[in-house]
Formats: structure tokens, C-alpha cells, sequence
């Protein structure tokens, strides 16, 4: 029997969760985007997966797609921010900002993107562009 793009989209994140290498999950996660294409979370998910394997363009790409079907999801916007950042894209500001003001309005998403930032850090220890959206989302 074949697994519901939502069933999918839960092992993955187990598997991530679990430890596994971002880069055998990308393939997992485009399947999910490919079979429920309005799933902002799958998309918001892959490019999640793309910036920790350093393919910003990709990450910005699937980003966009997620900030597209869903403007009020932080993380989203986090992760179009970081991908912009990382290919010298302008414009990366009012993304930090609506982000901000989101995750400060709502403690579970302010902790969600607290533990996703120290995540971000565990798997990709030097990274710059994280290093500056961590500061001017906390730094104030």
C-alpha cells in the first residue's frame, strides 16, 4: 500500500529528527512536494534540507514556494531570508521582520524556531547567514 504524502511527510521528519544526513532526505521530501504541491510545510521542509546541504538556490526556489502558499509561517520566511542571503539576493529584511513579529506574538513558534536555529547550528556548525538572522531576530 502506497503512503499518503502526509504519511511520508512524518517519517521524514522522524528520519530528520532521528539524525538522518539531510541529503538522503531531499529526495524524499521532493516526492511529497511533487505529490501534494500545496503543502507549504513540505516545501518549507525542502529547503530547509537544500541550506543545510549548501544548495541555496534550490532553497530559495522550494522557499519561495512555501512563503508563497503560506505567508504566516516564521520558519518559512527564515529560510527564504537565508537562501536570499546566501545567493546576494536583496530584500531580506522585510522577511526578517515579518518573521519577528510573528514568533514574537506566539511563544510555541518563538521556542519552534529557537530549537530550529541551535539545530541548524548542530548539522551546519559554520554558518554565516545564520549566524546574522539568529542575531536580528533575538538581538534587539
Amino acid at each position: 500500500m502506497t503512503q499518503t504524502p502526509e504519511e511520508l511527510y512524518k517519517e521524514g521528519l522522524e528520519r530528520y529528527k532521528a539524525g538522518e544526513d539531510p541529503k538522503n532526505l531531499i529526495p524524499l521530501f521532493k516526492e511529497i512536494t511533487n505529490r501534494s504541491p500545496k503543502s507549504s510545510s513540505s516545501w518549507i521542509s525542502l529547503s530547509w534540507l537544500y541550506l543545510l546541504e549548501q544548495k541555496p538556490k534550490s532553497a530559495h526556489k522550494a522557499a519561495k514556494t512555501g512563503v508563497k502558499l503560506n505567508p504566516d509561517d516564521p520558519q518559512g520566511r527564515i529560510n527564504l531570508a537565508l537562501a536570499m542571503l546566501e545567493i546576494g539576493e536583496k530584500g531580506v529584511r522585510p522577511h526578517i521582520d515579518r518573521a519577528q513579529q510573528m514568533i514574537m506574538a506566539d511563544s510555541d513558534w518563538l521556542e519552534e524556531i529557537k530549537n530550529n536555529i541551535k539545530d541548524g547550528f548542530d548539522r551546519r556548525a559554520e554558518w554565516p547567514s545564520l549566524s546574522r538572522v539568529k542575531s536580528w531576530l533575538f538581538d534587539v
